[in-house]
């Protein structure tokens, strides 16, 4: 009885660690789209438009098409990401 409660708490353990690496993968990758977004689009305009891209300024450019394709780029990142913290913890699928 007393190994089943051992275990039970391990795996409490292995899976609250889990959840907290995957929740700081996600605040992380929102923290990076905000930036590019938000933060390059809109707040640092100004400073961005300067450089000269494809025609427009830099901070445009964010603004239009940077955002979404960091957005892509993300979502691939998440998702190789998190195949290796499953894999890492033992929930991947097989």
């Amino acid at each position: 009885m007393a190994d089943h409660t051992t275990n039970s708490a391990a795996q409490a353990e292995a899976g609250k660690s889990y959840w907290q690496a995957n929740l700081r993968l996600i605040i992380i990758c929102l923290v990076i789209w905000a930036l590019c977004s938000f933060g390059f689009g809109i707040l640092l305009r100004p400073m961005l438009s300067g450089i000269s891209v494809g025609g427009s300024d830099l901070g445009f450019w964010f603004a239009q098409q940077g955002s979404i394709l960091v957005f892509l780029a993300l979502i691939f990142f998440y998702a190789w990401r998190m195949n290796k913290l499953d894999k890492e913890y033992g929930v991947d699928e097989e």
